[in-house]
């Protein structure tokens, strides 16, 4: 069957206030600029947001950080944006840091129904405070929960009717593992072909995991 087919208005009227998002993009690129905008035009807002980052300041997430969206975000480096490190000092946003690679496998575990992981990144370290810590062949661990979101919002270069995907470059970055770990993915991509015009071996994401195409 095919997946549903909205503008960006219609899908995030589907998000709730409070809704925890994953969002795509490494900086700027792979990120879903038209859901992004559309949120920021929207009554959504209290986000958890668990991102790479939060864009740049009055760009991509930088947006909806100026608007008073995000509560919480969740990511790996906000230096891009110096926006973010005023909103923490100001009491305004809850940050929460974790090593990249942690964040990516944390992500992949969340689509994969792990619920958590052992990892050395970040042992003996503040980013592993309050945190369990086992030893494993003769090094120190610490375990990390997997992330998983109420709402996914991701960019793509293609889709088929039925919601497979397909990434432009390096725009794919974190954009498959987010597909993956969340209860509703919501997918902005540049175009949309029939069913059977892709070729297999270039689809990443399998439409199981697509449930809305937006195109404008």
């Amino acid at each position: 069957m095919s997946v549903q087919q909205m503008t960006a208005k219609q899908a995030v009227s589907r998000i709730e206030s409070g809704a925890t998002l994953m969002v795509g993009g490494f900086g700027l690129s792979g990120v879903p600029f038209k859901l992004v905008d559309a949120l920021v035009e929207s009554d959504r807002r209290d986000f958890t947001l668990i991102s790479n980052n939060i864009g740049t300041p009055g760009q991509g997430l930088g947006k909806m950080l100026n608007t008073g969206r995000i509560r919480k975000a969740i990511g790996t480096y906000f230096t891009t944006n110096p926006d973010v490190g005023e909103a923490y000092q100001q009491g305004r946003l809850e940050v929460k840091l974790l090593p990249q690679g942690t964040f990516c496998e944390a992500i992949r575990a969340g689509g994969s129904g792990i619920p958590a992981f052992y990892t050395p990144t970040a042992a003996e370290t503040e980013l592993a405070e309050g945190k369990e810590v086992r030893e494993f062949e003769g090094r120190p661990h610490v375990l990390e929960k997997a992330l998983k979101a109420d709402v996914s919002l991701v960019k793509a270069h293609l889709a088929d009717e039925l919601g497979n995907l397909v990434y432009y470059k390096t725009a794919r970055n974190f954009n498959p593992l987010m597909a993956m770990a969340s209860h509703l993915t919501i997918v902005e991509v540049d175009r949309i072909v029939p069913a059977g015009m892709l070729d297999p071996e270039a689809i990443i994401t399998p439409h199981p995991f697509v449930d809305i195409l937006v195109t404008e």
